[in-house]
C-alpha cells in the first residue's frame, strides 16, 4: 500500500484538523474556500492541478494582477496552507499518483461534475473500491435528481435561480442586480467545508466513510431563504416574500454631516434614547412606531426619521455620543478604509508576508480563535506543480520524463 507523503511545511500547523489528510482536486472559488477553511484548521491539503491548456491549473491562478503571474489575489486567498502537484489524470502515470494518495486520503473533495469524474475513474463508488473509509465530497452544482441536476453552475447563475437577485429589484423597483460578492459560492463552500468535518466526526464515531453531495442550488436557496420566506412560511401564505427590513430600500447606511454611519438601535430603551438625542422624543408616541410589530409593519417610515436625525451629527460626534448610552453604530468604512481599521489592526487580521515567489503580499488571519488548538498561517499559496517531486518521491512514483 502506498503511504501518504510525508509533508514539510514552513511552519508547524497547531489547528484542530492537524493528521487529516485531504486530497484537493476543487478549482475556482467555492471547492477552495471550502479546503482553505480545512487547511487552515492543520489539515494537510494536496491541491490537484491540470497544468496543460491555455490557462494551466486553477483558473484564479491568471485572474488579476499577479507578480509570480501565477498567483491571482483570490488564488492567493483561498489557497495558503496547501501543497500542489500538477496531474492529468487522463494519463495512467497521472492517475497511479492520484491513486495511490487517495488510499490513505481522509477526505476526497472535488468540484467536477459526477459523470466527468466517473468517466476518468474517480467517481464514489470507483475511490470507495481504493479507500472504504474515504470521506468524499462533491461540489455539485445542483442536487442529484432534480431537473437541472447535470447542468454547471457559476455564482450568478446561483444568485439568478435562488431569488436572490430579485431581492434588489424588489428593494429598489429597478432591474435585478447581482451582489457584488461570489455570495454564493462563499456561503456554499461553508456548507461543504461544515459538511466535510461532520462526515469526518461520524467516521470516528464508527459510521464509517461516505459520499457527500454538496449542491451549491440547495445551499444558497436555503441561505437566502431563511429570512426571505417570510410571508410564505405557513401555509396558506400571503404571498408577502422578502423580510421587511432587508428589502425596505431605507436599508442603508444613514447620512451624517461629513459621511455616512450604520446606527441600529434594537431594543426600546435604545430606539428611545435615539430619537431623544436627536431631538426627537416623542416618536413613540406614534403608534406606528410604538412596539416591535409596528415598527417592522412601517420600517421605511422609521428608516425615513433616522436619516433625518442621522444628518444633524458628524460621524464621530454620533460614535461618541451612541457609545455613551449603549447604542448600537459602527463607523461606515469604504474598502481602503477596512485595511486601516482599528479593531483589526489590534487583532492581527491582516498580516503582511514575504514569500520568495511572490514578494511581499497581504493575507487574512483565520477568524475564528480555538484557544487550546489555533488556526495559522503556515505556508505561502504555492506556485504549480510545487511540491510535485516531493509528493511523487515520498510515494515512490517517478515523474514521468518528457519526450521531445
Amino acid at each position: 500500500m502506498a503511504k501518504w507523503p510525508k509533508l514539510t511545511w514552513d511552519k508547524e500547523p497547531t489547528g484542530p484538523l492537524k493528521g487529516i489528510k485531504v486530497v484537493d482536486m476543487a478549482t475556482v472559488v467555492l471547492g477552495p474556500y471550502a479546503t482553505v477553511q480545512l487547511a487552515d484548521l492543520g489539515a494537510e491539503v494536496i491541491k490537484i492541478e491540470n497544468s496543460e491548456g491555455n490557462t494551466p491549473g486553477d483558473l484564479m491562478r491568471h485572474g488579476g494582477d499577479s507578480p509570480s503571474k501565477q498567483h491571482g489575489p483570490i488564488f492567493t486567498a483561498l489557497n495558503r496552507n496547501k501543497k500542489a502537484i500538477n496531474l492529468n489524470i487522463k494519463k495512467p502515470e497521472d492517475k497511479a499518483v492520484l491513486e495511490a494518495l487517495l488510499e490513505e486520503a481522509d477526505v476526497f473533495i472535488h468540484n467536477v461534475r459526477m459523470a466527468g469524474v466517473e468517466r476518468l475513474g474517480f467517481g464514489y463508488e470507483a475511490v470507495k473500491a481504493i479507500n472504504p473509509n474515504i470521506v468524499y465530497v462533491h461540489c455539485a452544482g445542483f442536487g442529484a435528481g432534480g431537473a437541472y441536476g447535470e447542468r454547471q453552475a457559476y455564482d450568478d447563475l446561483i444568485q439568478a435561480a435562488s431569488g436572490f437577485a430579485a431581492l434588489s429589484e424588489q428593494r429598489d423597483g429597478g432591474r435585478p442586480t447581482y451582489s457584488p460578492s461570489l455570495v454564493a459560492d462563499k456561503v456554499s463552500g461553508l456548507f461543504a467545508a461544515n459538511a466535510t468535518m461532520a462526515a469526518l466526526l461520524a467516521r470516528a464515531g464508527g459510521q464509517g466513510g461516505q459520499f457527500v453531495q454538496v449542491p451549491m442550488f440547495e445551499c444558497f436557496t436555503w441561505f437566502n431563504m431563511v429570512e426571505n420566506l417570510w410571508g410564505e412560511t405557513f401555509i396558506p401564505g400571503n404571498g408577502r416574500m422578502g423580510y421587511t427590513r432587508s428589502v425596505n430600500p431605507r436599508r442603508r447606511p444613514y447620512p451624517t454631516k461629513d459621511s455616512f454611519i450604520a446606527i441600529v438601535p434594537y431594543n426600546d430603551r435604545q430606539w428611545a434614547k435615539f430619537f431623544e438625542l436627536g431631538g426627537r422624543p416623542n416618536v413613540f408616541d406614534d403608534p406606528r412606531f410604538a412596539t416591535y410589530q409596528d415598527r417592522i409593519k412601517h420600517t421605511g417610515e422609521l428608516y425615513a426619521l433616522i436619516e433625518e436625525v442621522s444628518a444633524l451629527r458628524t460621524t464621530a460626534e454620533w460614535l461618541e455620543l451612541l457609545a455613551e448610552h449603549d447604542i448600537p453604530a459602527m463607523k461606515y468604512n469604504r474598502m481602503a478604509d477596512v485595511l486601516t481599521d482599528p479593531h483589526l489592526a489590534d487583532v492581527g487580521f491582516f498580516e503582511e508576508l514575504e514569500s520568495p515567489d511572490i514578494g511581499t503580499y497581504r493575507s487574512m488571519k483565520h477568524p475564528v480563535h480555538y484557544a487550546g488548538t489555533p488556526a495559522s498561517n503556515y505556508a505561502h499559496p504555492p506556485m504549480l506543480d510545487a511540491d510535485g517531486d516531493e509528493i511523487r518521491a515520498a510515494l515512490g512514483i517517478s515523474k514521468p520524463t518528457t519526450r521531445a
